[in-house]
């Protein structure tokens, strides 16, 4: 089955006000942007958001927050983004953040059908207020719940007409977990091949988890945080 489209505005058609979005990515490493973009164009509004982190300002998820078009966002980390900040001292965006290994734990028991499980991490803690907390062997644990989606967009190096992913390196991140969680897929890849060129060990997403897919067409990889050594004085 070919679920290739033509572009990422067709990818997206469907995605409308109201939707729920994982939309995998660490920083700035592995981001969908052209879906990003493509969901700007479209202007659906009202949207939650599940990402590790919000983008920064003028790139990544801080296009969808520069368009006020995220009204809920569930992450992990939010230090590089002011305008987030200000949203939400300001009441404009609500913000549930979770721990990192809690967050990625969510997202894989959701892909898994595991509605909810028990961790130690945030016991004690605000993270932990209003939960469930159990005990195991002589140990305090808090109940989360699985997370799930409308919609998954996620970024690959290499995908075939099937849909079968492969990501480069760090860019793996979230991407696989969240093409778990989905009711609908979408992935962008750098580079299209035919049925077969791919090594199927290789493979990190089987196509089954993918709906839709396309080429992605301008990916600027900035670096968040530049960090040059100081140069060292001759002698």
């Amino acid at each position: 089955m070919n679920k290739v489209v033509g572009s990422a505005d067709e990818a997206i058609r469907d995605v409308g006000d109201g939707s729920v979005i994982m939309i995998g990515g660490f920083g700035l490493c592995g981001i969908p942007e052209n879906l990003i973009r493509a969901l700007v164009r479209k202007g659906s509004k009202n949207l939650t958001t599940i990402s590790n982190n919000v983008g920064v300002d003028g790139l990544g998820n801080g296009l969808l927050l520069a368009a006020g078009q995220i009204v809920h966002h569930i992450g992990t980390y939010v230090g590089e983004n002011k305008l987030l900040e200000e949203m939400v001292l300001t009441g404009k965006i609500r913000l549930d953040l979770v721990p990192q290994g809690t967050f990625s734990e969510r997202i894989r028991a959701g892909g898994a059908g595991i509605p909810a499980f028990f961790t130690p991490t945030g016991v004690g803690t605000m993270v932990a207020e209003g939960k469930e907390t159990r005990e195991f062997d002589g140990r305090t644990y808090v109940m989360e719940r699985g997370l799930k989606a409308d919609f998954a967009f996620v970024k690959a190096w290499k995908g075939d007409r099937m849909g079968n992913l492969v990501y480069r390196k760090t860019a793996r991140n979230f991407n696989p977990m969240m093409a778990t969680a989905a009711k609908v897929t979408i992935a962008e890849v750098e580079q299209l091949v035919e049925v077969g060129e791919l090594d199927g060990d290789s493979v990190h997403t089987p196509s089954v988890y993918v709906n839709r897919m396309f080429q992605g067409e301008l990916y600027e990889r900035r670096i968040e945080r530049r960090t040059v050594r100081k140069a060292v004085a001759s002698t």
